[in-house]
């Protein structure tokens, strides 16, 4: 099954936002009403303040997943330092998930990072989404346990980073 990975459409990024917040208030991973679910409902911001990225269904047009790239300088870089590139927000929707659409995702952020000239790509990830980690280890990414951290008390975040090489296979 092909899907088509690219930066989301003006048309689409309430509908991102949308799919981020329910994915993650879906699997637990935030509550509704909780802090942080405007800011996973709001695509417009993440499309301006860094790159909001969506994957779709090249036949219907459904939208079945989204990651929010943050470039170096982005205000939604939480982890990266000076010239590493981050991914957060990552969510494939209930009914697309096992089709490829979050490794896409993946790719197309380090794709993004390598077409920049970074090093390096970081992010952060909660101990439970064990399926999102082997997408991660699968292509290349490597547990930073000295870089984990507390976005909010109680909120253990583990971190992860892959170096980018022009010889990478990834």
């Amino acid at each position: 099954m092909d899907i088509v990975i690219r930066p989301a459409l003006d048309s689409e990024l309430d509908a991102a936002g949308h799919l981020t917040a329910e994915s993650f208030i879906a699997d637990g991973h935030t509550s509704r009403g909780g802090d942080y679910e405007p800011r996973l409902r709001d695509g417009r911001d993440r499309a301006e303040r860094a790159e909001l990225l969506v994957a779709v269904d090249p036949e219907s047009g459904a939208l079945l997943g989204s990651v929010t790239f943050a470039p170096p300088g982005s205000p939604y870089a939480d982890l990266a330092e000076g010239q590493e590139g981050e991914f957060r927000m990552l969510a494939v929707s209930p009914e697309a998930r096992g089709r490829g659409a979050g490794e896409a995702l993946v790719r197309a952020c380090l794709e993004r990072a390598r077409e920049l000239g970074l090093p390096r790509v970081v992010m952060s990830t909660q101990a439970e989404m064990v399926h999102a980690h082997r997408i991660y280890e699968r292509l290349g990414f490597v547990r930073t346990p000295e870089r984990d951290w507390m976005p909010i008390p109680g909120l253990q975040l583990m971190t992860y980073a892959v170096e980018l090489t022009s010889d990478s296979p990834h």
